[in-house]
């Protein structure tokens, strides 16, 4: 390889890494700040289906119902839906120590995963707007109140809630890169909903139009990607609602981590095999989102390995030697991460770089998946959303 060959492509790698990581959402957050298009907020009455698939959550369901029902508007919830996708909990007893009539409970013996039970649950909901969450995670009074405020707007068909993550001073290194690297997600998505709309939303909490809902796939593994996208596609807007939280600890083991982010990497990857027409600028408007925000980042591993080898056939410079040792001091602090994690040492300047690294290769995995068909769309207990 030639210099000139060498220098391109160690540039063009590290000015797409740039884009990916930086350039792209600065671009959203000024485009936001100059551009914004607010959502017209107000007060909202509408009827409520909540929606709540369960497998193996028996322990923290009799917890998340009761802040569900303990939610301000609470009294628009016409009912709750949980659908038991082959649970051998005892679910029935959860369910009747909540002591609500609004609260059903559908179980399906046969384990078949989380799209099959949302399509059950779907044909029986009736609420105008449609609350999907999950079974573990704990809402916040103001949810409910704060998601409807936006559906006063007609333009709007998705609402996402934010999912916090409570963190300690004695969280793993691992979790405390978690944590920064979902700070780091929940702006960029603030801001693109700032002046149109959010690629996906959060699994955790999320509203939906009733109307807009439409069968998933049995195989769909990013529900909280798809049905947003399609309700976008359909000419209304997916936007973020702060104020809307449920609550989490982040992940302290690397490899649990990695495996929740590889089912993610492969669901989107997923989502243009099931949906081609994402990739048409004409037939989805949040198609610069989309690609920058969700597919772009499925590049990044590669262009981190491109960046690395070009960067060898070029030490003999030294600006091309600060820059390799600026790669050598990342992978460095990533291991000091990974090295730190295994001790049980807390020391969140290096959890991020460990993120970085991580999310990386598991990016390189998680493709492998998609391209061998190896994703499960039914869950394995502890998965996140």
């Amino acid at each position: 390889m030639t210099f000139v060959m060498a220098e391109l492509l160690l540039w063009l790698s590290l000015l797409g890494l740039f884009y990916i990581f930086a350039g792209y959402p600065l671009l959203v957050a000024m485009r936001a700040h100059w551009f914004p298009r607010p959502v017209q907020k107000a007060p909202y009455r509408a009827s409520v289906s909540v929606l709540i698939s369960v497998y193996g959550e028996v322990e923290p369901l009799e917890a998340k119902l009761k802040s569900v029902l303990r939610m301000q508007a609470a009294d628009l919830i016409k009912e709750v839906l949980i659908g038991s996708d082959g649970s051998s909990g005892d679910l029935a007893g959860a369910v009747a120590r909540v002591g609500d009539e609004r609260v059903r409970l559908f179980e399906f013996t046969e384990r078949r995963g989380k799209p099959s039970v949302l399509n059950d649950l779907i044909k029986e909901c009736s609420g105008e707007i449609v609350l999907l969450t999950d079974a573990r995670q704990p809402l916040n009074p103001e949810a409910l109140t704060a998601l409807l405020e936006n559906f006063a707007d007609p333009s709007v068909g998705v609402v996402s809630g934010e999912l916090v993550f409570v963190t300690t001073e004695g969280d793993t290194t691992a979790a405390k890169g978690i944590g920064a690297y979902w700070r780091y997600e929940k702006w960029i998505r603030r801001s693109e909903a700032a002046f149109g709309s959010v690629p996906g939303a959060t699994g955790a909490i999320y509203a939906i139009r009733r109307a807009l809902l439409e069968p998933l796939p049995a195989n769909t593994l990013l529900d909280d990607v798809a049905l947003p996208m399609r309700a976008i596609q359909r000419g209304f807007r997916c936007v973020f609602e702060s104020r809307a939280e449920a609550y989490d600890r982040p992940e302290s083991d690397p490899h649990r981590e990695a495996l929740r982010k590889r089912r993610t990497i492969a669901g989107n990857v997923q989502l243009i095999r099931l949906w081609p027409s994402l990739l048409n600028p004409a037939k989805n408007p949040a198609w610069f989102a989309f690609v920058s925000h969700k597919l772009l980042r499925l590049l990044a591993p590669f262009l981190l390995l491109l960046a690395w080898c070009s960067n060898l056939l070029l030490l003999h410079y030294s600006l091309y030697v600060v820059i390799g040792v600026a790669q050598l001091a990342l992978l460095i602090l990533a291991g000091l991460g990974w090295l730190f994690n295994r001790l049980g040492l807390r020391l969140g300047v290096v959890g991020v770089p460990l993120m970085f690294i991580a999310m990386n290769a598991t990016t390189l995995v998680a493709l492998w998946d998609s391209a061998t068909g190896r994703f499960e769309v039914r869950w394995a207990k502890g998965n996140r959303a």
